[in-house]
């Protein structure tokens, strides 16, 4: 096994041809999974909230249970195991058949009971379970990725990738926000989910995201003799004198503290950011909420706003980390999330919400872009897949954790209390750009501790 970072001269990092080809199939891939996620996920919080009828905090747990699942998994089976057998394609590959297969067997169990609380759980427990195996794919992307790019160009590539995958989460959403309601023509509100259309599609977008995989990119891994659970965070030096060894030493400790805090950060960031993921939605359907009716094909324009500014800000990221550094980038995209939830919560019109959303597509880019290509200049290749699997969590975790512990809940109680769904969803917003603010401020200490003590990174 071979990697090809940093190998100019490799015959398929040299060959336009072979670049190409391997582009194209992580291009294609990319979109069939952000095709699902936009087809599957933009909706799924309201068929749950308004027609299983459960209440936000439990509606949460769709996104909470599997995160947590896929994190650990990433972190203690799957990472491991790559790093071990350094097999990137081939995890993506069993994870995306695997959770196709489970995503239909979710359905088929879901749709046997007539109690509505009870379908819901098994949704929430059937992602949970796919999620074991589909963390496979997550991880062996994340990976995949550094093995194939050297480091000057991971963030242009990641963002790359991540404005193609916007085309297919618009084909997605805008499926999906016809198929929610019925199959073009008016059924009921959660037909989509209920009768099985949406999960049969996004199972079949599963299966056929695993064809350019294996017909157009390579397997990726590195080789290495040292055993990757050994290695330390500066990559491995033979025949060194002792004090090459002592700064070799102290160079792996203050790497190994930047990453830590750099993680701390990402927490908050995300967490901040994302703490609305699963309640966006249902914020936006709460009846007499602006001047025209918020229905599910409205939804899917707002959510499709955000992925064209994936698309166009996805073309220009690579260039603001070229420009700015990787780090100020990240703090830039921290700010455009920061604005997107302040917008989304004072927002009484429609245009501005159009705006939010925008932003919100154009702060994801930049902060998936940068902060990917911050964690790679500091994860060496021996570790890669198990340090990414922390990193990721990051992401993963999310996208439900900060609603089932903070939004739902706060959503939930002041409702209780007798406040209007407007108030109670708002103040989570509210709560959201604190969180982010926080994050911003943490990893805003890092950028300064570095540029004043380390100067380690290349940016």
């Amino acid at each position: 096994m071979e990697t090809y970072e940093g190998k100019s001269d490799h015959p398929i990092v040299k060959s336009k041809v072979g670049g190409s080809r391997m582009f194209i199939g992580l291009s294609s891939f990319q979109m069939l999974a952000m095709f699902r996620r936009g087809l599957f996920y933009t909706f799924l919080s309201i068929y749950m909230r308004y027609y299983l009828e459960l209440t936000v905090t439990q509606t949460t747990l769709y996104a909470t249970l599997p995160m947590v699942a896929s994190s650990i998994c990433q972190m203690f089976v799957w990472g491991r195991i790559s790093d071990r057998l350094q097999k990137r394609r081939t995890l993506i590959i069993i994870g995306e058949v695997i959770a196709g297969i489970l995503l239909l067997i979710t359905f088929w169990v879901h749709r046997a009971f007539d109690n509505l609380t009870t379908a819901g759980f098994v949704i929430i427990i059937g992602l949970t379970v796919i999620e074991v195996f589909w963390s496979m794919s997550n991880i062996g992307w994340s990976a995949l990725v550094s093995d194939l790019y050297p480091s000057k160009e991971r963030s242009r590539v990641m963002a790359q990738l991540t404005s193609i995958g916007g085309i297919g989460r618009i084909l997605g959403i805008f499926l999906g926000g016809f198929l929610y309601e019925g199959f073009f023509t008016f059924n009921y509100e959660g037909w989509g989910f209920r009768e099985g259309i949406l999960f049969y599609l996004a199972a079949a977008a599963m299966f056929l995201s695993t064809l350019p995989m294996i017909f157009m990119v390579p397997e990726g891994g590195v080789s290495s003799k040292i055993d990757a659970d050994n290695a330390s965070l500066t990559e491995p030096q033979l025949h060194v004198s002792a004090t090459d060894q002592q700064n070799s030493k102290e160079n792996s400790s203050r790497l190994l503290i930047i990453f830590v805090i750099f993680i701390i950060s990402m927490v908050f960031i995300n967490f901040g950011r994302n703490s609305v993921a699963v309640t966006y939605s249902q914020y936006l359907n709460i009846e007499g909420l602006f001047s025209v009716d918020v229905n599910s094909r409205m939804i899917s324009y707002i959510a499709n706003v955000r992925s064209f500014a994936t698309i166009l800000v996805g073309i220009f990221a690579g260039r603001l980390s070229k420009k700015f550094g990787h780090g100020i980038t990240l703090l830039i995209g921290s700010a455009m999330a920061l604005f997107y939830l302040f917008l989304t919560a004072i927002g009484s019109q429609l245009w501005v919400i159009f705006f939010g959303s925008f932003l919100a597509g154009a702060s994801e880019v930049i902060i998936m872009a940068a902060a990917y290509a911050f964690a790679a200049d500091l994860i060496p290749e021996t570790r890669r897949a198990k340090l990414f699997g922390i990193y990721n969590a990051t992401f993963f975790l999310s996208w439900g954790l900060a609603s089932t512990l903070v939004t739902g809940p706060l959503v939930d109680s002041l409702i209780s209390q007798g406040n209007s769904d407007q108030f109670a969803y708002q103040a989570g917003f509210y709560v959201g750009m604190t969180i982010t603010f926080v994050g911003m401020l943490i990893f805003g200490g890092l950028l300064f501790y570095k540029k004043k003590k380390m100067d380690i990174i290349n940016e």
